[in-house]
């Protein structure tokens, strides 16, 4: 990996359906072997679902199911002295919504439903209500946080 600079950011094209950029990254982490089709119409499908179930829009659950599973903290590996610390430290906002992405989705892969449509809807309305795998995952991150408080002054 080059140390020279970071890598610059792509531009993201909005979905089709809803012109939605952060739709489109939760498609783009969704989807398996290139297959941009099966994910969008996973993804869509679960919006369909979730429109039925609660008579909302399925963009605004989105949203708030995602704001619900971001982390604000994490602890990141220090190593000071031959002993290594885990150091609490502020997550970026990118790095946030990637995280919370990343969650829901290995969320909902892990659930028992039949069709991948089914568990993304009942883990994103999981998360909305506060609730489901990627809401406690974010809760261990915040209280393995929490425990290694006092090693925060290690942060750099």
């Amino acid at each position: 990996m080059s140390r020279r600079h970071r890598a610059e950011k792509r531009d993201i094209i909005p979905d089709a359906k809803f012109g939605d950029q952060v739709v489109t990254k939760f498609m783009n982490s969704l989807m398996r072997d290139g297959k941009k089709s099966t994910a969008e119409r996973i993804v869509y499908g679960a919006f369909d679902r979730i429109e039925e179930k609660t008579k909302q829009d399925p963009i605004g659950v989105f949203h708030e199911a995602l704001e619900k599973v971001m982390p604000q903290i994490e602890v990141r590996s220090r190593r000071v002295g031959g002993a290594t610390y885990q150091v609490p430290v502020e997550v970026r906002v990118d790095r946030r919504q990637a995280l919370a992405i990343r969650w829901i989705i290995r969320a909902a892969t892990a659930r028992s439903e039949t069709t991948m449509v089914a568990r993304l809807s009942g883990e994103l309305l999981d998360a909305s209500n506060e609730r489901g795998a990627a809401v406690k995952k974010r809760e261990d991150t915040h209280r393995m946080a929490e425990a290694n408080r006092a090693f925060s002054h290690y942060r750099w």
